[in-house]
């Protein structure tokens, strides 16, 4: 999966906002200002930090050996996943969707974003 391939998903997540809080490097996505997904732009491999299930964490680390636990992260409910091609996208989208609905259904219901219908 390419940069711009990836972006484009991540961005078309309902309120989805990137940010460059830390440097000019890591992209940082944030729904009502709480992080869902970061990665570093220039990174080859791409890697990107998602959130996680703890419990779906561990299992996704068991499976996929480009999986490990997340990066400068708390790594019981971060994973880092590198895009190295041994990863379908459509899995990469999957794990990118719990990101953001784990991070949605944290805020309060009168912050959540209205997913399009």
């Amino acid at each position: 999966m390419n940069f711009e391939t990836l972006r484009s998903y991540l961005l078309s997540k309902p309120a989805a906002v990137e940010t460059f809080p830390f440097d000019e490097e890591t992209l940082v996505l944030k729904v009502c200002g709480k992080m869902f997904a970061l990665l570093n732009i220039h990174g080859d491999p791409l890697r990107i930090n998602l959130k996680c299930d703890p419990d779906k964490a561990e299992v996704l680390r068991e499976l996929f050996p480009a999986i490990i636990p997340g990066y400068h992260m708390n790594k019981r409910h971060w994973n880092t996943v590198i895009l190295d091609g041994s990863i379908a996208d459509d899995e990469i989208f999957s794990m990118i969707d719990d990101s953001y609905d784990l991070v949605v259904q944290g805020l309060p219901k009168s912050k959540r974003p209205v997913s399009p219908s």
